[in-house]
């Protein structure tokens, strides 16, 4: 017997037992009553505190000409530095292999060596992405990720807000070094936002839940950093460089990642209804009703469009990168959710009939794991061969590439052999879909979603897409536990 017929079965008895005690006073009371209150949490006993920082200025005099030449004279303090930086994902930009069901073996992700779709990869484009990596000259496929002064301190330390990368990683012309070696501190929100709240090219591109209104948020944009004052590392915390979190756009695992249990507890609410709804429902779910709160954030890419020459806008169309639709205060696309699945791996197959996800949610109705997340998706047309059946990556910048000629055919064969795929000539555009979890924008509890935000006929979320037959208020839930 499946869930859905046992759900139905279930429905049944309830009425069955509704009738039998509808001259009962004292159980609908009861059912409508709430429970005793669980015991609190102190979630503050989980918070870091902030230490002082140490002043640099008498301890750093220079003169600096490099980045590297930062670098070296932190490493004659912090003697083991650059061994913890280059140790992480932050440096690496890529995973360690793990097996996924279904390949034959086990893969490496990361933005090293995958796709998205976005400005849809690195490789061929090292240059220009890189400008967001935490080290000094990534600007080919022959970077040194062994070598100790290439590790950039500043990016994730310096307090000046004069501090810009620029091409390959390096400094931008006329950044004081001296001046930002001497600011250092732990990291804050800034030093975290240049490149997390711009992913994708600019502000709140990438992600539904980050962008510039998180650097001073009102308490009604995210109740963490707005009415707590919370930095990016109170969650992310950070042992010998390595920093809780994991993205799933580039990631396989949920090792270190940072949940909202970390500091509260599961059954957190005073009326135990709602905290019968955890075991199925994501804490996101209720806690952060929308994305884009600040700023819109790109919901569609169409790169079919791309080097025409047509009214340009930025939130509209740009001929480098061709038409995008935005978005503020959208409501959340909801699925179940206990991890990734499958990523696409360069050389993949695909059918371009269908869209190809790019990040595979792992997660169903049956799987007790899973609880129904918050998403941005974003969808988008790409560049595929038409007779391999797979995704394009084409060189975009620098010489040669498609930002400069508006030939995708020569940009795609240059970015073919860059990133060591095939290409027949031909190439056509595939629809792609990206799944993004919306975990910040935390509002206060009274914004929390209420009961007919997700129940009723208008309720937000589709049951029967979820695998319910029908609103769980009416039909019941997947655990008879629930209400």
């Amino acid at each position: 017997m499946g869930l859905q017929d046992k759900i139905r079965n279930h429905k049944y008895i309830w009425l069955i037992g509704l009738l039998i005690t509808l001259g009962v006073i004292a159980v609908p009371v009861i059912l409508f009553v709430p429970g005793e209150a669980s015991s609190k949490s102190d979630p503050w006993a989980n918070v870091p505190d902030h230490q002082p920082a140490t002043d640099h200025s008498d301890l750093i005099q220079g003169p600096f000409e490099t980045g590297s030449q930062v670098t070296l004279e932190c490493l004659r303090c912090h003697e083991e530095a650059a061994h913890d930086v280059m140790d992480t994902v932050h440096w690496t930009w890529e995973s360690k292999p793990y097996e996924v069901e279904g390949r034959d073996e086990p893969v490496t992700v990361g933005k090293k060596n995958s796709l998205n779709n976005f400005c849809l990869g690195i490789q061929s484009n090292w240059a220009g992405c890189t400008s967001c990596h935490a080290g000094y000259g990534w600007t080919d496929a022959d970077f040194d990720f062994s070598a100790e002064e290439n590790v950039d301190c500043l990016v994730c330390h310096e307090q000046t807000g004069g501090y810009v990368k620029t091409k390959g990683g390096f400094p931008a012309e006329g950044v004081d070094l001296l001046a930002a070696a001497q600011s250092v501190t732990s990291p804050t929100r800034e030093n975290c936002g240049w490149c997390h709240f711009n992913g994708g090219g600019g502000n709140a591109v990438k992600h539904g839940d980050l962008d510039e209104h998180l650097y001073y948020p009102s308490t009604n944009v995210d109740v963490h950093m707005g009415a707590n004052d919370f930095l990016c590392i109170d969650c992310h915390k950070a042992e010998d460089h390595q920093i809780r979190g994991r993205s799933i756009s580039v990631s396989l695992d949920t090792e270190n990642q940072v949940y909202c249990t970390d500091c509260h507890l599961e059954d957190e609410h005073d009326d135990e209804r709602l905290n019968a709804h955890t075991q199925s429902v994501a804490c996101q779910t209720c806690h952060i009703p929308t994305g884009g709160t600040g700023d819109p954030t790109k919901m569609e890419w169409d790169w079919s469009t791309a080097g025409q020459d047509l009214p340009e806008s930025t939130h509209e169309y740009l001929k480098i990168k061709g038409s995008f639709v935005y978005e503020g205060d959208f409501t959340p696309e909801y699925y179940w959710y206990s991890g990734v699945k499958d990523r696409y791996i360069i050389n993949d197959e695909i059918d371009p009939n269908v869209p190809t996800e790019i990040n595979t949610l792992a997660g169903d109705i049956n799987d007790p794991e899973a609880k129904i997340f918050p998403f941005k998706v974003h969808r988008a047309k790409q560049p595929y061969d038409t007779f391999y059946n797979i995704l394009l990556q084409p060189r975009t910048a620098g010489e040669g590439g498609f930002w400069t000629t508006f030939d995708w055919d020569s940009a795609l064969r240059l970015g073919a052999e860059d990133a060591g795929h095939p290409f027949s000539g031909q190439y056509g555009f595939a629809e792609t879909v990206m799944y993004w979890p919306i975990t910040h924008l935390v509002v206060p509890s009274e914004d929390a979603l209420q009961c007919t935000a997700c129940h009723g006929d208008n309720g937000r979320l589709d049951w029967e897409a979820l695998g319910y037959p029908g609103d769980p208020m009416e039909w019941g839930s997947r655990f008879q536990s629930e209400p």
